[in-house]
């Protein structure tokens, strides 16, 4: 018998377009991978994927090349278009360990030779000194109340305390704020993430569009060199506009009149009979009926009986344990307004399916606790209200390009769908004593609106001893 063997083909000594032929041959050719690769040179890769999968469109061969991109100085309103994309990795700069400089902004190209060009960076630049000015009595705040231990040094207690004060000014940074973010993702997703950015309404995005194309062009010349413009978004955002302005017009509506909902999570749907469901999945998985039997046992079972079974299914469920995949045959989605720098960390949960509204500062935005105690919060106020009154004059030329504006702090609207299981993921991790308190209060406000609706198998959840009103009460002053 042929002896098993597991090993790497490396992109030290193979380009991602020949590892992706390489994978792609073995459905046809009973050759190992070494065989196969060891006939192929990139200008025979290139044929076969300008054949198979630009010809044939057997675009799944593409997802064996795999690219690590990086992206630097790019503003953070541009990274949720790249950070949009679902079948990708990222790690980004992050707002709550690092600081940023007073010029580490984004001047969009549609404002070049604009003349709301001196206000955009004057207000911005209020915004960034605002943010400067607010670490060091924040800072002080922060360490009245976690004194250094026994025999730990600056550095270290500096480094304990950073993300309890940094946490806090963050809400002033705005969209403009330029960070840096890390990608790796495979050629299929980099086409298709190229396209969009190259129909995207912003030209930052357009631009970085063309940018991720060259680079990608580098390693996989034949899999992205399609990747154009897609009339379909343009002109699907362009009839969508339209739309939206005769509802406005038809309710009378004056969109600077918006405010935030009382209820800022709104379950707007769930599946009602999706513990039955779940459950009788599970029964399907170790037996040999059909699901329409398992469905109909299950609804017969009293309570108790239910209970039981929810306990064989998760009893066993560590804290770092993933759910068996049978969680995810009940769904909910949630109507939520919250501050953009909790959306920041909200759009990481890729699993879900999430429509945010644009950035706006229609929606009033949230004042820390620490920002009043620390004595800041006038100047705090006075940074908002500026960017508000910026926002509002950019919006009559170009509501887009108005979002770069938008500090941390201002709300906004996100429709979001999800399964049980990414529920999981979801409420545990950003419920965790460490997560930001924003989100903490999202995740926790989440749960409790699911354990209502779904207490059988939603008990199972192990969340921080917390509730959404406590972080409310103990983290702002306003949200």
């Amino acid at each position: 018998m042929p002896e098993r063997e597991i090993y790497l083909l490396s992109p030290r000594s193979l380009s991602p377009e020949t590892i992706a032929v390489a994978f792609a041959k073995t459905s046809r050719s009973p050759d190992s991978f070494r065989a196969i690769a060891a006939e192929l040179s990139d200008e025979k890769s290139a044929q076969f994927h300008e054949k198979w999968v630009v010809g044939y469109g057997h675009a799944s061969v593409a997802e064996h090349a795999v690219l690590h991109i990086a992206f630097e100085n790019i503003s953070r309103l541009a990274i949720e278009s790249i950070e949009g994309n679902r079948l990708a990795s990222y790690t980004e700069k992050s707002t709550r360990y690092q600081k940023w400089g007073l010029d580490d902004f984004t001047i969009p190209p549609e404002l070049e030779g604009h003349a709301l060009c001196h206000e955009y960076v004057d207000t911005i630049r209020l915004l960034f000194k605002t943010y400067a000015d607010s670490l060091e009595p924040v800072r002080s705040l922060v360490l009245e109340r976690y004194p250094r231990r026994a025999n730990e040094k600056d550095e270290a207690w500096d480094r304990r305390i950073r993300s309890k004060y940094v946490d806090v000014c963050r809400f002033l940074l705005p969209a403009a704020a330029l960070a840096n973010v890390g990608m790796t993702a495979n050629a299929r997703v980099l086409e298709n993430m190229i396209r969009k950015m190259l129909s995207h309404e912003l030209a930052e995005v357009r631009q970085i569009g063309e940018g991720v194309k060259e680079v990608a062009l580098g390693e996989t010349p034949t899999l992205v060199k399609y990747a154009n413009a897609v009339p379909y978004i343009n002109g699907t955002l362009n009839n969508l506009r339209h739309s939206k302005n005769l509802v406005l017009a038809h309710l009378h509506q004056d969109p600077a009149g918006i405010q935030t909902p009382n209820d800022w999570c709104t379950l707007t749907d769930y599946d009602k009979d999706g513990e039955n469901k779940i459950l009788a999945a599970a029964l399907y998985r170790s037996g040999e009926m059909a699901y329409a039997r398992a469905l109909s046992y299950l609804k017969s079972l009293d309570e108790d009986a239910k209970a039981g079974l929810a306990d064989s299914l998760l009893v066993y469920l560590g804290k770092y344990d993933v759910p068996l995949r049978e969680l995810e045959y009940s769904t909910y989605t949630f109507d939520l307004v919250m501050d953009q720098g909790a959306f920041a960390e909200f759009k990481r949960h890729r699993m879900m399916t999430q429509t945010p509204q644009k950035l706006t500062t229609r929606l009033g935005y949230a004042i820390p606790s620490l920002i009043r105690e620390a004595g800041f919060e006038s100047q705090y106020a006075a940074a908002m209200e500026a960017a508000a009154n910026l926002y509002e004059k950019l919006c009559k030329d170009n509501r887009d390009v108005a979002q770069y504006v938008v500090p941390n702090g201002f709300n906004r609207r996100v429709l979001a769908q999800f399964n049980l299981r990414e529920a999981y993921a979801f409420c545990q991790l950003r419920s965790a004593a460490n997560a930001h308190f924003s989100i903490r209060r999202v995740a926790q406000r989440i749960y409790e609106e699911m354990r209502r609706v779904h207490p059988l198998l939603t008990k199972y959840m192990k969340l921080h001893e917390e509730t959404w009103q406590a972080v409310e009460d103990g983290y702002f002053t306003k949200v």
